[in-house]
């Protein structure tokens, strides 16, 4: 029987060997959303309160820590918002993949809005290392210390046997955030013992590097996402692709992601079987090798390997 014309599959819900290409993990997404949503308030909630304390008490520390629990709180409310927009308004054939591109877009937004806050708090750190000021060492220790109590129930809110991404990613973002009180409650301590004011705006200004340093791995990350950077080794996949039975050769494979929680490639390889359910064999294979690195939406195309393909490219490349 001769080789098949081609064969073209793409499959968005293909399950094989246990291999699941859906985008659930069995966590009860109403349930996160909530939890994530408490959270986000009661970060929101703390940042107003330390940011009214650091002003009112001279503590720039306090106001650094304040925007770094700002940063992550913003983070949480333009997740839920690009996720309630994508929902509500991302279906139809308008939307290839629905609005899913509001997440990088949101968390690149939150990146970006943050380098000026930053920049604030280290010229401000500036200049109360310059030029120290008395802070109201008991009102901000008690500030900072409800701080990490927000911190801490943010954390046991978040917490349990199975979280999803976005409450593991909160939950690592919740621990820096209390960490970050705790250099805030140190540091006011230090200057009550020692009367050393300039350790506030040297605990300010360690505070707003943390900070940098998630901001532009946010940054990143979102960028990475709208220049179609390759979430996965494509060497490593064409080269494991070849490996199958029934496959010639890979002509071509690329991968990118729409948001953090849906990535998508494309796969075309030559092919020497004769039938065309060897042919969807082989595609199955495929698909069931892309999901063990996390591909989620694939199109394999399918062409026969022809005897003369050499000499066909050799003449119309030349």
């Amino acid at each position: 029987m001769s080789p098949p014309e081609s064969a073209h599959a793409h499959d968005d819900s293909h399950a094989h060997d246990g291999h699941s290409h859906g985008h659930g993990d069995g966590h009860d997404e109403s349930t996160s959303s909530r939890k994530l949503a408490a959270v986000s308030l009661i970060n929101v909630a703390g940042f107003l309160v330390e940011l009214a304390g650091g002003l009112a008490f001279g503590s720039i520390a306090l106001v650094s820590d304040a925007f770094h629990m700002l940063f992550d709180a913003l983070a949480y409310v333009m997740a839920f918002a690009a996720a309630h927009v994508a929902e509500r308004y991302g279906n139809g054939d308008r939307w290839s993949y629905g609005l899913h591109r509001l997440e990088p877009f949101a968390a690149f937004l939150n990146g970006l809005l943050l380098l000026p806050m930053v920049g604030f708090i280290l010229w401000e750190s500036y200049q109360r290392f310059l030029a120290p000021v008395a802070i109201g060492t008991g009102p901000t220790l008690a500030i900072a210390t409800g701080g990490l109590l927000v911190n801490v129930g943010s954390v046991y809110v978040l917490h349990g046997d199975a979280m999803s991404l976005n409450e593991k990613g909160a939950f690592y973002h919740l621990l820096g955030d209390a960490g970050g009180s705790v250099a805030v409650i140190v540091s006011v301590l230090v200057v009550e013992v020692t009367g050393l004011r300039v350790v506030d705006p040297l605990t300010a200004a360690l505070i707003a590097v943390v900070v940098t340093w998630s901001a532009l791995k946010v940054l990143r990350s979102s960028s990475a996402i709208f220049f179609l950077e390759s979430p996965v080794e494509s060497d490593e996949i064409r080269a494991r692709i070849r490996e199958l039975d029934g496959v010639g050769r890979v002509d071509d494979f690329h991968a990118w992601q729409i948001c953090s929680q849906i990535t998508v490639a494309t796969v075309h390889l030559e092919t020497d079987v004769e039938t065309m359910a060897q042919a969807e064999t082989v595609v199955d294979r495929v698909h069931d090798e892309l999901a063990d690195y996390g591909i989620d939406h694939a199109t394999v195309e399918l062409s026969p390997r022809y005897a003369d393909r050499d000499v066909h490219l050799d003449t119309h490349c030349h």
